[in-house]
């Protein structure tokens, strides 16, 4: 058992009080208000949705020591850009170093290797590469399946890719811009949970009526949470925050 001392920052009730949680286990059994507490203030973390790491043009272990200091403490991380070009062996090596810092890497395995048919990439990932790497227990689904006019159009590979996470009960992200009506509809129906490319919170709504997790992106590339605030605080347990590229 662990007990820790200090102000907590109550985001529910909106308020600060002194306390003590204590942890069993590495999971939050209790927490206690008290009279006295250490002045250290005490506060959830930010896990991130849904981000590209490569972008920051750090490794893994080095943007975690920017990120925490943010108070972002663990993240859904696509390793998207380094299996583009350098495929298993970039995807391999993303996971190794990121071993090296205590931060919280939940990976996803790239369903887009190359982006489209049209992309010159340094590499493939089929989709019998693919559920090689959703069997391992530290790949927790499949990234956001950005061929969406692939699994409109019911293209055998993308179906394929999708049909392993299925199978192995792991979560698929989306990827699906301006996507509305009967491709959404079909889109969903495929087994695709999430979605962060919303430019709208007229668009977010239609997904998350259609039982989609929608994710308020706040990136450097692409900054949509003002748009999307009005469907947040509508549906804030089927919303959440990431940032795609910082």
């Amino acid at each position: 058992m662990k007990i820790i001392s200090g102000q907590i920052v109550d985001l529910e009730e909106e308020r600060v009080f002194p306390g003590e949680i204590i942890i069993e286990n590495g999971r939050i059994v209790e927490i206690n208000k008290c009279k006295k507490a250490d002045s250290v203030y005490i506060m959830p973390g930010l896990v991130d949705a849904h981000i590209h790491i490569e972008s920051s043009m750090l490794v893994p272990s080095r943007f975690a020591q920017m990120a925490v200091g943010h108070g972002t403490v663990a993240t859904v991380s696509d390793p998207h850009e380094i299996a583009n070009v350098l495929g298993i062996d970039g995807i391999n090596y993303m996971v190794a170093d990121g071993k090296w810092s205590p931060f919280k890497f939940f990976w996803t395995v790239p369903s887009c290797v190359p982006a489209t048919d049209f992309e010159t990439s340094g590499a493939k990932l089929d989709a019998n590469e693919v559920e090689k790497f959703l069997k391992r227990p530290n790949f927790v689904g499949l990234s956001e399946v950005m061929n969406y006019p692939g699994v409109i159009d019911e293209d055998k590979e993308v179906l394929a890719k999708i049909a392993a996470a299925k199978k192995l009960g792991k979560p698929i992200d989306g990827h699906a811009p301006l996507v509305t009506g009967q491709d959404l509809k079909k889109y969903v129906k495929a087994g695709i949970t999430t979605d962060h490319e919303c430019l709208s919170s007229k668009e977010a709504e239609e997904k998350i009526k259609l039982g989609m997790k929608i994710w308020a992106r706040e990136g450097s590339a692409a900054k949509n949470l003002d748009d999307l605030l009005p469907v947040l605080k509508k549906y804030p347990d089927r919303c959440g925050l990431c940032s795609d590229d910082l």
